[in-house]
């Protein structure tokens, strides 16, 4: 069964994380994705990541789409600052194992991966992985309240 087709997504980046996002928009659609959305950057110039976060952050959040991708450098500032928003809960993944626990075990709603850290062929293992993997519920839902 194709795990990612019907899925909304929302995918944003800044200069470092933009060929990955560009393999994996190209990734998605041939995997069937319903709505892909790209938030930015547009381009390799120099960029600050929150300019393409937080639209996209607002998206997720709103329910415009199901999930987000967001990639800069080392997945850590993007992540910093969907992480402020409320409902969104953006994990750093850079093994498919971890993007199994985030889903499993903390409800990520947003896949954050560290373009200078990982080849394309990983971030793809990674995305599947994330979109195929459930959330647990259980023991974890009470975690998650807490948040």
């Amino acid at each position: 069964m194709n795990h990612l087709k019907h899925l909304r997504i929302a995918i944003c980046n800044d200069h470092a994380g933009y060929d990955l996002k560009n393999q994996i928009i190209e990734y998605l659609e041939g995997k069937g994705a319903e709505k892909i959305k790209d938030f930015g950057a547009y381009s390799t110039e120099s960029c600050d990541y929150p300019d393409f976060a937080h639209p996209m952050a607002s998206a997720v959040k709103k329910g415009e789409f199901d999930y987000g991708i967001s990639i800069c450098g080392t997945g850590n500032g993007i992540s910093m600052v969907l992480n402020k928003h409320l409902g969104i809960r953006a994990a750093l993944c850079w093994k498919p194992e971890i993007a199994a626990l985030a889903r499993q075990h903390n409800d990520a709603n947003v896949l954050s991966m560290p373009a200078r850290f990982i080849t394309e062929s990983e971030a793809l293992d990674i995305v599947d992985t994330f979109f195929a993997t459930e959330f647990e519920g259980g023991r974890h839902q009470t975690r998650i309240d807490k948040i």
